[in-house]
């Protein structure tokens, strides 16, 4: 029995003209379906829920219907959406907090850290029979997850600025009090305490705030992956929710296999490794997890390919997401590309570039400049760039 998949996608909400964050998610939400398409804790993100799928082609579909809804709603108001980790010409005062009690409770706890969650994220889901799995099988993905950051990696830039990492989003991400690898339970009933504590020490006001590069769900019986930037590309959402699901399947059958854990309890190399991928993404080295020592990005995704090569052949995903690996490869990370873009044009053709890869045009439209795109930044006047082609998804 295929085991079935979901994501959610958060999407940053700009001005077209300006390229800057709009707050104004409460008024694009009023045409979107309520419940798929929500809020976030500041206006200028919605996100989308996935239906549930078992093929990765029900799945590209849907995220692609889905983002051409958003587009519909988002042009209406002269705004369009970004699946990017962030969106290279942010700034603090463009932005404004969802309105409601728990949202305030962030604002008021956590001030910057609040202020400044600029940031989109891919989340995916993948279903497992009960808890006590979910929490066993965090500790055997996780050495893993670090690549599949790398392979989303989409914020080099952050309010106006190259940061020098490929994953921007994950650096400010894991300021949050609870946020980085989740360590080791026995079961679901070690967890919950341990999720418990944390509530009842007031750092945290409830379980929704554990954000673990993985976690099972409180509400759902999935394991969530949550170390990922969000992506440009469908491809790339699908690319991730693929070996995720291999990740999970190949993990599930070596629990029932043996009764050694793979992880020691030891993190910090998680941790580490997760920077690593944020630094590098796909143009650098990375942490192989078999060896833990540095080689090339390339190297290291082939070899998660190898070890979930069966649980990918089993899925019949394998010719889809070999594929999918050997084209982001080939084209590099979207913070590549957007630098790239940016090194070659400006800022503006680099947000241009992100909106476009989001809709799934091949190359971003073409059109005047207009005065009211010149805000302050670091970029040169705008032109637009030819952008990068989007295949589309394999074995659909």
């Amino acid at each position: 029995m295929t085991v079935r998949i979901g994501v959610e996608e958060e999407f940053h909400i700009v001005e077209v003209e300006t390229g800057l964050l709009a707050p104004r998610a409460d008024a694009m939400l009023e045409t979107l379906p309520a419940g798929t398409f929500t809020t976030e804790l500041q206006q200028a993100t919605v996100e989308w829920n996935s239906g549930v799928h078992e093929s990765l082609g029900g799945l590209y579909d849907d995220v692609i219907s889905a983002r051409r809804r958003l587009d519909g709603a988002a042009s209406a108001h002269g705004l369009a959406v970004v699946a990017a980790g962030t969106v290279p010409l942010a700034r603090t005062q463009d932005t404004r907090p969802t309105a409601g009690r728990r949202y305030r409770r962030m604002v008021d706890e956590y001030r910057m850290i609040a202020d400044e969650q600029l940031i989109c994220g891919t989340h995916v889901h993948v279903d497992v029979p009960d808890r006590d799995l979910a929490v066993r099988l965090m500790c055997e993905v996780g050495p893993w997850l670090h690549v599949l950051l790398a392979l989303s990696a989409s914020s080099p830039f952050w309010l106006g600025a190259d940061t020098g990492y490929a994953s921007w989003r994950t650096m400010v991400w894991q300021r949050w009090p609870t946020a980085g690898p989740p360590g080791c339970y026995a079961d679901a009933a070690e967890y919950d305490a341990a999720v418990q504590c944390l509530i009842d020490s007031g750092v945290i006001s409830d379980a929704g705030m554990i954000y673990h590069d993985i976690r099972p769900s409180a509400h759902q019986q999935t394991l969530e992956l949550r170390i990922c930037d969000a992506c440009p590309r469908a491809e790339t959402v699908v690319l991730i929710a693929g070996l995720y699901r291999a990740l999970v399947t190949d993990a599930r059958e070596r629990l029932e296999t043996s009764d050694a854990p793979a992880c020691p309890g030891r993190h910090e190399w998680l941790r580490a490794a997760a920077w690593r991928a944020a630094r590098s993404g796909l143009e650098g080295v990375l942490i192989d997890p078999e060896t833990r020592h540095e080689a090339p990005a390339a190297q290291v995704v082939r070899r998660l390919l190898g070890r979930v090569r069966p649980a990918l052949e089993a899925a019949g995903d394998w010719h889809t997401v070999r594929d999918l690996a050997e084209r982001a490869l080939a084209s590099g990370s979207a913070a590549h590309r957007m630098r790239v873009t940016a090194a070659e044009d400006d800022l503006f053709a680099c947000t241009d570039l992100a909106i476009a890869e989001t809709r799934g045009d091949d190359q971003p439209r073409r059109r005047p400049a207009a005065p009211a795109r010149r805000v302050a930044s670091p970029g040169r006047p705008v032109a637009h760039p030819s952008g990068a082609g989007r295949a589309g998804i394999a074995g659909r």
